[in-house]
């Protein structure tokens, strides 16, 4: 059996606040799960973040007031955490003063970024770029992604949503995937797709795969994955955060041509006969980006 853990990184809504919408799939065979999971608890352990959360685009962000500490790099962990909450609270209290939308967004910044405030920049980068290179070793897991450029994206012209068309996209090659690894084994393999929760979504995507068991997708049918989709938190889940990492790694290299990280996931797209058939760039035509080349 094959678990495919299930994140996002940017945003379905047109416009929204991002140019591209990626969702990705990262699987692992059901057996692996306990050597994956130690592998992420020994570098989330050696960087003082045991019980928390990877949420890659609040660990990369940088905390302006570690720039105003003086020696931050040669204070202990205890230290920073002390002399960046009281700048922070200094700053709460100032904007509380005005209140509006830099108080609020502030507030979310801080709370979103609190469990991190004990590592420098450069340790936050190293933090992340460990995990990158873990996943790049783990020669059993797969990555699937749709990458949608809202830019180019007809609404008009598709017969379901971004978001939509991005889980359809996901579940069919995730299929193929373990069609091919019954063979490979011979065996037949099941496979289950566990999704980051959010009520909203949780609601549209079961029913969505309800309508794939019965069905199929527009491409095939699923006799291989079982269930609709389990709706995990993220918080409390290694595995999803992996997929979180993949997710932003790729939408910061189609945004912003990002590629340290992106180079490393990339490395465990779903690949037939040296082709990359897990990830795709949509619409891609003409595009010369590492995916489409490698989708050619």
């Amino acid at each position: 059996m094959l678990l495919c853990y299930i994140d996002e990184s940017g945003t379905p809504e047109i416009p929204g606040n991002t140019s591209h919408y990626v969702l990705v799939g990262f699987s692992i065979p059901v057996n692996k799960w306990k050597e994956a999971e130690q592998n992420i608890q020994t570098i989330k352990m050696k960087y003082g973040i045991n019980d928390k959360e990877i949420h890659t685009a609040w660990i990369l962000r940088k905390y302006f007031e570690q720039s105003k500490i003086h020696n931050f790099e040669l204070l202990s962990r205890e230290q920073r955490v002390y002399e960046v909450n009281k700048h922070r609270k200094t700053e709460l209290l100032k904007l509380q003063k005005t209140g509006g939308k830099q108080y609020t967004q502030t507030k979310k910044n801080y709370k979103e970024t609190s469990d991190y405030i004990h590592l420098t920049y450069d340790e936050r980068k190293g933090l992340i770029l460990e995990l990158a290179q873990m996943i790049e070793s783990w020669d059993f897991a797969r990555l699937f992604a749709e990458c949608i450029d809202k830019v180019s994206y007809d609404p008009f012209r598709s017969y379901n949503t971004i978001a939509e068309q991005a889980l359809e996209q996901i579940t069919t090659r995730f299929e193929y995937y373990l069609l091919n690894y019954s063979k490979y084994t011979q065996s037949y393999q099941y496979g289950l797709l566990i999704h980051d929760n959010n009520e909203t979504v949780a609601k549209k995507h079961t029913a969505l795969m309800k309508t794939f068991h019965e069905k199929g997708t527009f491409w095939k049918n699923i006799p291989h994955i079982i269930e609709t989709p389990l709706f995990v938190n993220s918080s409390l889940t290694n595995m999803v955060q992996i997929s979180d990492l993949c997710a932003y790694s790729i939408r910061r290299y189609l945004e912003n041509k990002e590629s340290e990280l992106f180079d490393l996931v990339f490395m465990r797209a779903d690949r037939k006969n040296n082709k990359v058939v897990g990830i795709r760039h949509f619409p891609g035509s003409g595009c010369n980006c590492k995916i489409c080349q490698a989708h050619k």
